[in-house]
């Protein structure tokens, strides 16, 4: 896989590489997976509000009247 990064990124991901003692690379798997699981828990948390208002939504209309 190639990657193009604008040379602005580039140089802050060299910087950020160096003071982290890891490389470019290593850098941006770790961004990868943050990526996917923030998707993922976001998905999740979307997922629950649905079944809480899919399954309560009786109980939420009289906790709001309350």
């Amino acid at each position: 896989m190639n990657l193009r990064l604008p040379a602005d990124l580039d140089r802050r991901l060299d910087e950020l590489a160096a003071e982290e003692h890891t490389s470019k690379s290593a850098l941006l798997l770790q961004g990868a997976e943050l990526l996917l699981q923030r998707r993922a828990r976001g998905r999740e948390i979307r997922e629950g509000m649905d079944f809480v208002l899919g399954h309560d939504a009786e109980l939420l209309k009289r906790l709001e009247d309350a």
